[in-house]
């Protein structure tokens, strides 16, 4: 991010809104200059096959081309955008997003549901701020899914995100949008099932102060403060007064209650039968409404990276020591990497400092799979890497490192790289090609200095020179080089060696 330029953007691709924000950094803190909010219902439009409608797409494109416009001179890396539940579940969501993207003109990336509730927190946390010891409890009821977090100041202490949001129960139980006795039982019944695998450890861990944030919870509020303006919080026996209203209106068409814009009304019963279970099914007394959320917490991230403080690296190292990687030859690896890079850039800079951090966590984790197996160990460990939430990662990048670790050693399957977004795609065989020499380079696993190495690269083809008579005094290296060669060709590659 340039000195001149001190404004940021966060997007949130909701299941129901998509929402856009822009900051301005002061002082290593984000002050909000300007809000945009498009009620797109994406979730809406996803089939019983989890492909996306046409007209879906057509309402989220045309949405993004207004929020592109206003983002027009934003320069790269200083817009943010994120989709959650609905994009997670889409089928062929790559396709979607090639378009998105063209429509925004910034990447967008797709974050986990464990990933959205640490962002949530980390919204909340900073537009309350950290002046109480209070241990809260954040929950965010969205279009497509429901995050609870517990934690203290800035810190999350636990982390979850249910399958149950106000457009997908809207769309299930009140589907003919019947308003009955019989449709909202059923909706919380089901609600209070999706609950019950962590209402004891939530329990468990406690807290003195819950927190809502979100378009539902903040709409329950709008309601409860038009019936009584003196009550600024949600309680449950407010929202059972809201319930009855809603059941007396019968039907979706007519569901009016003060204090409820017509554009939530479809997704209203849905929403509340969630949050009446979340009260009834954790014991909550009373929910204050937090303006905060998961944009602002992306926004808050993104300013943590800039000053060095980026979630991911110690997110990696806590991965490393769970699965005990020799930490010593994932430095030798990485030393040896950073050493050959330069040769490998080919005067387009390939690596720049995301792909090169991306890159830096492949090869931290290039040996997590031996804490399942040897054989066939990068498997394992692709799998590990791409299957665990591991905090600060979206799913795009995680899916990154994941490719790597996979072909580290051994063949590199052809379409290997075809899942990840296209701007990824020619930089992961790049880090794929260095990631595997610097790997056989320290395969004897000792502090041995390499020889210089000059490395010409020629559009598809890479030359290594040697000093004269080193690969003659090194056979084991000289075969492992001469193999590559052969495995390097299914991603189009040459290994010439002089």
């Amino acid at each position: 991010m340039s000195k001149q330029h001190t404004q940021l953007a966060a997007i949130d691709l909701g299941s129901n809104s998509f929402h856009m924000i822009i900051g301005r950094l002061e002082n290593g803190q984000v002050k909000v200059i300007d809000k945009l909010r498009e009620m797109v219902r994406l979730a809406s439009g996803l089939t019983d096959k989890n492909d996306l409608t046409d007209e879906a797409r057509e309402r989220a494109l045309n949405c993004l081309k207004i929020f592109g416009q206003r983002l027009k001179d934003f320069p790269p890396n200083t817009v943010f955008a994120v989709g959650t539940n609905t994009l997670r579940k889409a089928k062929q969501a790559g396709d979607f997003l090639d378009l998105a993207e063209e429509a925004l003109g910034h990447p967008i990336e797709i974050i986990s549901g464990v990933e959205e509730a640490r962002l949530v927190f980390l919204g909340v946390a900073n537009s309350l701020g950290s002046n109480t010891e209070d241990k809260r409890l954040v929950v965010d009821i969205g279009g497509g899914s429901t995050e609870l977090i517990v934690g203290q100041a800035f810190n999350h202490e636990w982390l979850e995100s249910l399958y149950m949001g106000c457009v997908s129960y809207s769309q299930r139980f009140f589907k003919d949008g019947e308003l009955n006795e019989r449709n909202m039982t059923r909706a919380e019944i089901y609600a209070q099932i999706e609950l019950e695998p962590v209402k004891s450890v939530i329990k468990q861990k406690g807290w003195q102060q819950a927190i809502g944030t979100s378009g539902t919870i903040r709409a329950i509020q709008s309601v409860i403060t038009a019936m009584d303006s003196k009550s600024h919080h949600i309680t449950l026996d407010k929202m059972l007064e809201i319930r009855q209203q809603v059941i007396a209106a019968e039907h979706i068409d007519n569901l009016s209650l003060k204090g409820l814009k017509p554009e939530r009304a479809p997704v209203f019963a849905g929403g509340l039968a969630i949050l009446i279970s979340t009260f009834e099914a954790l014991g909550i007394k009373q929910i204050t409404v937090s303006p905060g959320a998961l944009r602002e917490g992306l926004l808050y991230d993104e300013v943590g990276r800039t000053q060095q403080v980026d979630v991911r690296q110690k997110a990696v190292s806590n991965f490393m020591k769970h699965y005990h990687v020799d930490q010593l030859q994932a430095d030798r690896v990485l030393k040896t990497a950073l050493t050959l890079q330069a040769g490998f850039n080919d005067g387009n800079d390939v690596f720049d400092s995301e792909i090169q951090l991306l890159m830096q966590f492949a090869i931290q984790l290039h040996e997590v799979g031996l804490a399942i197996s040897h054989s066939q160990y990068h498997k394992h460990g692709e799998y590990l890497t791409q299957h665990t939430d591991i905090a600060g990662f979206t799913q795009q990048e995680q899916l990154f490192v994941a490719r790597l670790v996979r072909t580290h050693r051994r063949k590199i399957p052809n379409a290997i790289f075809k899942e990840l977004p296209r701007r990824y795609r020619t930089p992961a065989k790049k880090a794929c090609l260095l990631i595997r020499l610097a790997v056989l380079f320290n395969r004897s696993r000792s502090n041995t200095e390499l020889p210089p190495i000059n490395i010409v690269t020629n559009k598809q083809q890479i030359t290594l020179q040697f000093p004269e008579g080193w690969l003659e005094a090194h056979p084991l290296t000289q075969t492992d080089l001469s193999i590559e060669n052969d495995y390097w060709t299914s991603l189009n590659y040459e290994l010439l060696i002089e």
